[in-house]
């Protein structure tokens, strides 16, 4: 069942499915690595929600809750 990147918890970690943003969005999560087939795991979230901290091929990356909600997701494993 797919879910957006934003409804993760720390310790979940899945492959992106697609990203559906737009534009200068799409953009930027590709230019960061965010791309189908690519694994995520969601480190920690800010204590308000915002920003989200992952790990993206074997580096730390922090986005925006509205950023990782153009990110669909097949859920994996949980840490």
């Amino acid at each position: 069942m797919e879910k957006t990147l934003a409804q993760f918890k720390p310790g979940e970690m899945g492959r992106v499915s697609k990203v559906t943003g737009e534009g200068v969005i799409k953009r930027r999560l590709f230019d960061m690595g965010i791309t189908p087939g690519t694994e995520i795991y969601l480190r920690k979230t800010a204590p308000l929600g915002d920003p989200l901290e992952l790990r993206v091929r074997g580096y730390g990356l922090s986005i925006r809750r509205t950023e990782a909600l153009s990110v669909l997701m097949l859920p994996g494993e949980t840490n």
